[in-house]
């Protein structure tokens, strides 16, 4: 029986990369991965997957109008591997679970479990609710303890209010620890 896994983690703590990875191994091998990710990530370009690393590939874009379903269905795909799982809907999430339930192919979700103010992204929430499975990767704050929230940086400087979405990368985001995050200390 396969499974729903959600593998989530700070910035910076290789997800991206460890998707494409996987939809490498699974290429690798013969069989046929599903890379998708939500519309609303297109910091790298829209249907691109880009690791901090260097390595990208091409991705579907999902939104809550795709029939996940059918897609896998059609394409005939052995895995479905979603990167930026934070953004998708509960729709999305009860989609991807019916592709482990119905179809019977596993599915393996890479994510935020939070955003800079400490609060579930929808699709973070969801995924806790309905993953068979849920691993944390691992990244470290500065001061070398884990990093386990993203904090929001405005000109170098910690902000903790505004819209839950604001897309960015090492320049509007730092992951440290809860008590950098707490104290507001980012290096």
């Amino acid at each position: 029986m396969e499974e729903l896994t959600f593998k989530f983690g700070a910035m910076g703590s290789s997800k991206s990369a460890e998707a494409l990875i996987l939809r490498h191994k699974y290429e690798e091998k013969g069989r046929k991965p599903l890379l998708i990710k939500p519309s609303i990530d297109n910091r790298d370009g829209a249907g691109i997957v880009k690791s901090r690393v260097g390595i990208e590939h091409d991705a579907i874009i999902i939104d809550d109008s795709i029939d996940i379903l059918e897609l896998v269905k059609e394409g005939n795909y052995d895995i479905v591997i979603a990167d930026e799982v934070q953004f998708f809907s509960k729709k999305i999430i009860l989609q991807l679970r019916k592709v482990v339930d119905i179809l019977n192919i596993k599915v393996t979700c890479y994510g935020l479990r939070s955003d800079f103010q400490s609060n579930l992204f929808e699709g973070s929430y969801w995924l806790f609710v309905y993953a068979d499975k849920v691993e944390v990767i691992d990244t470290i704050c500065h001061c070398g303890k884990p990093a386990i929230i993203n904090m929001r940086l405005d000109n170098g400087k910690p902000v903790y209010t505004g819209e839950q979405v604001k897309l960015g990368a090492d320049e509007s985001y730092v992951a440290v620890c809860t008590e950098h995050w707490l104290k507001g200390e980012c290096k």
